[in-house]
C-alpha cells in the first residue's frame, strides 16, 4: 500500500485539535492547535546534531504547509458551494 506523506486527523475526544500524521521517517504526529510532536520513530544519531535539527525543523514546516494548503482547499470547495 502506498501512502501519502502527510495525513489531516481529527478525533471526537479532541474536539479542538487538528493533527498531521507524517508517514515517512522520521515519523510524527503534529497536534497544529498546540503546536507540538510526538515522535513515532527513534532519531538516530549522528555527529551533526545541527543537520539533524535542520531536517526536522524542515519536515515540521513541511507539515504545517500541507496543513494550510489542504484547509485553504476546504475553504475554497465552501466557498464554491
Amino acid at each position: 500500500m502506498t501512502l501519502p506523506k502527510f495525513l489531516m486527523a481529527d478525533n471526537s475526544g479532541f474536539p479542538d485539535d487538528l493533527f498531521i500524521v507524517h508517514t515517512e521517517y522520521p515519523r510524527f504526529i503534529l497536534n497544529v492547535e498546540e503546536e507540538e510532536v510526538e515522535w513515532l520513530d527513534e532519531i538516530e544519531e549522528n555527529e551533526n546534531e545541527e543537520e539533524i535539527a535542520e531536517e526536522l525543523t524542515a519536515v515540521i514546516e513541511q507539515a504545517y504547509e500541507f496543513c494550510d494548503a489542504e484547509i485553504a482547499k476546504y475553504e475554497e470547495e465552501d466557498i464554491d458551494e
